[in-house]
């Protein structure tokens, strides 16, 4: 009989064996032969009698196992032989979990101990209960969120909806006993890496190779993450190609919206965070990079995940919750809704890389998006510009007036927008950034126009605005900048807006006037257009309330 992946071989005893019986016992069983060399020959113990007694009880009260010890005899020596059976329950040595692979043993740790844990007991990792929480520990908000949601889906009932915290947690399946289970702090608790470090989804802006321009890292509840993250990344982190279709705008964004929404909903539900790691979003000029830590199920690989298959989340019971909110299916299309959805931005289909214990689904930008990457220094006018009477005003009619008439229009831009920076003078007039500096510095030295505050947050100031004639009386040119320069700039206005009210959606006019350096009446104006628009909504009262995107 040769050493093997369930025998193994010892010339004498020694209680540090009890770690490989552990290990036995927590794969398919096996056998251990004391009095055997490393060729299989008997040698013999001295001390049979004694191991018969000893080794029985010290597997019992280390491992709480039973073994069956066995007296063997082979030309007249004898040896013992330890048969151990497959526990149905995880076995450990003094804490240790030991596992026999092939015909080593290994020490599980970390997620393979995670997982190893979990396949024996049948209890999934975020179905655990904690000690030390309540209902009443819960976020206000993170209820209202699902009650909301799971209500606009259709999932679940005005009815359903309706009842306590605690009777909703119970119908959600996330207490046993009255104990609330670990899904139910990290969707729910203000504050869950109290409990689960790295419960958190990162996001970083990068420019070429390793350059950093700007992250955040959205922290929270998991149902106040998922309410967030998807309008952050596409009001803060995106910008859309602007075309037109006829008098409609058109915005287009280099990653398709419901794709990424699915791919990062998916790393939520999927996501090992036993391993402390949270969610990174990377985006980059022509590439998102949406990673999380995983364990796929046994036997899966990528080419899995990217053909037809059952759905088994990772995380049952947070995957629930995110069905009955309406964010997911749970029919194992996620990966098949994230490539449709390419497939109609006419993005290329995204790439899924695994290594190790991560995965990684990597977006494409679509080719409208890369064309304008490559045309940055025109990236104002594709973006904004693209009006045909503007066009035709700025081709036309500036280029054919004097050179003195410049200062005219850039006393008009200046009076309709104090604050517009000289790069985007110099592209709405279609001439060179140092053209403007050269004009503003002809201007301020002749005291037709002077600057107030810094360069950041200052502004300019007009001082004598006697306008040409044949100016004023261009009426292409003044329908332009009148209607298609306000638009311009009142849309670069609206983003600021939708950006500070996803960071603070309490914050009050007057402070998003502050911020800006506007008046309290333009704000007032901008969010009543906005709200006009269904860009914006007021929930709650004047005081208490907040803003939603």
């Amino acid at each position: 009989m040769q050493e093997q992946q369930n025998i193994e071989w010892k010339e004498s005893w020694k209680d540090e064996y009890l770690k490989w019986i552990c290990g036995f016992a927590n794969a398919q069983g096996g056998s251990i032969y004391i009095g055997k060399n490393d060729k299989g020959e008997v040698i013999g113990v001295s001390n049979s009698k004694k191991l018969l007694e000893d080794i029985p009880n010290k597997i019992k009260n280390t491992l709480g196992i039973i073994a069956d010890i066995n007296l063997l005899v082979a030309k007249n020596k004898e040896y013992i032989e330890i048969v151990v059976n497959p526990s149905s329950y995880p076995v450990n040595y003094k804490g240790e979990y030991h596992y026999r692979s092939g015909s080593t043993k290994q020490q599980l740790q970390g997620s393979a101990l995670t997982e190893f844990l979990l396949s024996k007991t049948g209890i999934k990792w975020d179905a655990v209960t904690v000690d030390n929480f309540n209902v009443d520990d819960l976020d206000t908000e993170s209820f209202d969120i699902f009650r909301k949601e799971a209500l606009k889906s259709g999932r679940m009932t005005k009815t359903d909806l309706d009842i306590s915290r605690k009777e909703l947690l119970d119908k959600l399946g996330l207490m046993t006993n009255g104990k609330l289970k670990r899904a139910a702090i990290m969707l729910f608790h203000k504050n869950p890496e109290c409990l689960v470090t790295g419960c958190f989804v990162k996001i970083g802006k990068f420019g070429k190779g390793a350059d950093l321009k700007y992250q955040d890292e959205l922290r929270g509840s998991l149902l106040s993450i998922a309410d967030k993250v998807i309008d952050l990344i596409y009001l803060k982190y995106l910008k859309a190609t602007i075309s037109y279709d006829k008098d409609i705008r058109i915005e287009t964004y280099p990653f398709p919206r419901e794709g990424v929404r699915e791919a990062i909903y998916n790393a939520i539900i999927h996501s090992n965070f036993a391993d402390s790691i949270p969610i990174q979003i990377r985006i980059e000029d022509d590439a998102m990079y949406i990673s999380n830590s995983c364990i796929l199920p046994k036997g899966w690989s990528v080419d899995t995940l990217t053909s037809k298959h059952k759905s088994r989340p990772y995380n049952p019971d947070i995957a629930n919750v995110f069905f009955r909110a309406g964010y997911v299916e749970i029919w194992g299309r996620g990966v098949e809704k994230i490539c449709e959805a390419c497939k109609i931005h006419k993005n290329p289909l995204p790439e899924y890389n695994l290594l190790g214990n991560d995965i990684t689904v990597k977006f494409i930008t679509n080719e409208t998006s890369k064309a304008s990457n490559i045309e940055k220094d025109n990236s104002f006018k594709n973006n904004y510009l693209q009006n045909d009477a503007l066009d035709d005003a700025l081709n036309d009619t500036l280029n054919d007036v004097l050179d003195d008439t410049l200062e005219d229009k850039i006393k008009r831009i200046i009076i309709e927008r104090p604050q517009i920076t000289q790069e985007n003078i110099a592209k709405l007039l279609k001439v060179s950034r140092a053209t403007i500096q050269r004009e503003l510095k002809l201007m301020s030295n002749k005291g037709v126009i002077k600057r107030v505050g810094g360069k950041r947050f200052g502004e300019w100031k007009v001082i004598s605005n006697t306008l040409e004639n044949n100016y004023l009386q261009n009426d292409a040119l003044n329908d332009a900048l009148n209607g298609t320069l306000n638009d311009v700039l009142d849309d670069a206005l609206e983003d600021k807006i939708k950006r500070i009210i996803i960071e603070r959606p309490q914050i009050t006019q007057e402070n998003i006037a502050k911020l800006l350096k506007v008046s309290k009446r333009t704000i007032q104006r901008e969010l009543k257009r906005m709200s006009n628009k269904g860009v914006i909504k007021r929930v709650g009262g004047k005081r208490f309330g907040e803003w939603k995107v």
